[in-house]
């Protein structure tokens, strides 16, 4: 597939929807409007839709998630050029995409080898640099770690410890939390043992499995 025009125009109207919808800030919104997320879709079939705001189904019982939920997610990371970056679910690798170009240094970790595989082609072809792990995401990456913002693209039903053992002081960890729906959720990284809660409506994810993985 290419990157035509009308994709670009079918982004640019996707960014005034996340406008519409509350998303600010202007660095997620030119990430929104850059990232050709048509060529995340695994099945051209559809790729059509793919500037809908839509979750959609893309093999191994996982989703690329609707565009609000990660321009949201991405928004409430607030992102600094530079920023070291945890993300527990690849995926179709789109929120990967959209965390590069607002600067980071992304290390990405999927537990579904198949997607694992998928996206360790699709994005070095793409320009997109990220470091990517094929493993459990409850156990992140100590050997990296400390990480300045941790995002998790699946539904916790709890926050893994181990994953706020590899935040930095100040950092932000942004986590669905829940089982069959989750509340967005922040924590920002007050001290030693210490967190700032903040909660941003609930959502739908596919969800977090432990143990699934194995390679780190």
């Amino acid at each position: 597939m290419e990157d035509l025009l009308k994709h670009k125009g079918l982004r640019k109207k996707l960014v005034d929807r996340m406008k519409e919808k509350g998303i600010i800030d202007e660095n997620v919104l030119g990430a929104i409007g850059k990232v050709p997320r048509h060529l995340f879709y695994f099945d051209s079939t559809f790729a059509d839709k793919a500037y809908d705001d839509i979750a959609f189904q893309i093999g191994d019982g996982q989703t690329i998630s609707h565009p609000y939920t990660v321009a949201l997610q991405s928004q409430l990371l607030d992102v600094k050029k530079g920023d070291k970056i945890l993300e527990i679910g690849t995926g179709s690798g789109y929120q990967t995409a959209v965390l590069m170009e607002l600067g980071a240094k992304v290390f990405s970790v999927e537990r579904q080898k198949n997607l694992y595989d998928k996206t360790k082609q699709l994005l070095p072809g793409m320009g997109y640099d990220a470091k990517l792990f094929y493993g459990d995401g409850y156990k992140g990456l100590p050997h990296y770690a400390p990480f300045d913002k941790i995002i998790v693209t699946c539904g916790a039903p709890e926050i893994p410890s181990s994953l706020l053992g590899q935040l930095k002081l100040s950092g932000v960890l942004v986590i669905p939390l829940g089982n069959k729906e989750q509340i967005m959720t922040t924590l920002v990284k007050t001290g030693e043992n210490e967190y700032h809660k903040e909660e941003f409506g609930e959502f739908r994810f596919v969800p977090m499995l432990q143990d699934k993985a194995k390679g780190l």
